[in-house]
């Protein structure tokens, strides 16, 4: 069977060839006495809370499954509109947000919208695998800009306006991001746009880790930067809906037509049930819930990042979202790839190597998720000491 050349230009999500040697570990006998910790998927490890579950049985008792507009479900959107106002201080319209298969659809249907063949979209190197492979389907090319520690792991504008090119339709930002939980400072986001829109590009901004930042100074939605601005969110992290496959953007208004264009073909809708039950996570129960949750995130932080760092698997930037940790090994292994294999087999101990999130060096870094209980933290750490 002969196969379309954009798979060719589509890498395996390494992410998933470790969680899926690791899980092959874990039913072996070695792990019989020592089972596997898992520090290398970013799922929470808490789930959707008591409201949100109670909303999807009502929805199936009560026989909602039918399609829903392509854009999703009004109340839920103008939900989300007031969240952006009480939480982030931004006026975000309703009919502005459109609810998508989760983040990962968002993002297609931004790059489908926006990218034509041979279109050039700069991203900081390292990033999230799956973002660049996302303008890859969409027949363009993403450009990596090595971007160290001193640049907090991100763009700068000044990267932005040396790499800018005739080919260069815009840029794909994560603000937190994933692999390193940093942000972009507010007022260096700002400078980025200000390229971009003096260029007449696009700027795509993924905020899916926006809800779990753990400093003032960078928990800033780029839409405050203007009304241009595509930004694409989920419930996935926050609100802890993994499985439920929901996430909306954020876009212009001259853009909703063509992504409801789009979304009507490709989609029809996201998942009604899942929509329902999302309502359900802007009760003021629920609110306090993940406020609750997001506080324990930091305190794993907290705990995780100064004990990786006296280990010697030093994190070069504390991270101020998400629920990564971002670590240096390279003081025990020239390559993240083979050390993290070791680190499984020795210490059953799963974690993510670099090479899934670039080439500039991704090498001598680990990824470590803090999306796990505490005591499990705490037996990792124990472990790695052991080793090192």
């Amino acid at each position: 069977m002969k196969f379309a050349s954009r798979t060719a230009r589509i890498e395996p999500f390494y992410v998933m060839e470790c969680a899926k040697a690791a899980a092959e570990l874990a039913r072996s006998p070695a792990c019989r006495n020592e089972p596997m910790i898992y520090l290398n998927i970013g799922e929470p490890d808490f789930t959707a809370p008591p409201l949100v579950r109670e909303a999807a049985e009502r929805c199936l008792r009560d026989g909602r499954t039918q399609y829903t507009d392509a854009l999703g479900l009004l109340p839920l959107r103008e939900r989300i509109s007031a969240w952006y106002a009480q939480r982030f201080g931004v006026d975000v319209p309703a009919r502005r947000i459109v609810l998508t298969a989760g983040a990962s659809g968002a993002l297609q249907l931004a790059c489908l919208a926006l990218v034509e063949p041979g279109d050039e979209i700069l991203m900081p190197d390292p990033s999230y695998p799956c973002n660049r492979h996302f303008v890859s389907a969409a027949e363009g090319r993403a450009v990596m800009l090595p971007s160290g520690p001193e640049q907090r792991f991100q763009l700068s504008a000044t990267a932005v306006a040396q790499a800018w090119t005739e080919r260069t339709r815009g840029v794909l930002l994560a603000s937190p991001s994933n692999p390193t939980g940093t942000s972009i400072a507010p007022d260096e986001m700002k400078r980025i746009v200000e390229q971009v829109r003096a260029r007449g590009g696009a700027t795509i901004v993924d905020e899916i880790y926006l809800g779990l930042s753990y400093d003032e100074a960078f928990g800033v939605s780029a839409l405050t930067q203007g009304d241009d601005i595509v930004t694409i969110n989920s419930f996935s992290k926050y609100f802890n809906m993994t499985g439920w496959r929901l996430g909306w953007m954020v876009v212009p208004e001259s853009m909703v037509a063509v992504v409801e264009k789009l979304a009507q073909n490709l989609y029809i809708c996201p998942s009604t049930v899942a929509q329902h039950a999302a309502l359900a996570c802007f009760e003021r129960e629920s609110l306090a819930e993940y406020e609750r949750r997001r506080a324990e995130f930091r305190a794993r932080r907290d705990f995780l990042v100064p004990a990786l760092n006296r280990l010697g698997l030093t994190v070069p930037v504390m991270p101020d979202g998400a629920f990564y940790a971002w670590a240096d090994c390279s003081t025990f292994a020239p390559d993240s790839w083979d050390y993290a294999f070791d680190l499984m087999r020795r210490a059953h101990l799963a974690i993510t190597p670099g090479r899934d999130f670039g080439q500039a060096d991704t090498k001598r870094y680990l990824r470590l998720s803090y999306a796990t209980a505490l005591p499990q933290l705490e037996e990792a750490v124990t472990r790695l000491r052991r080793c090192l």
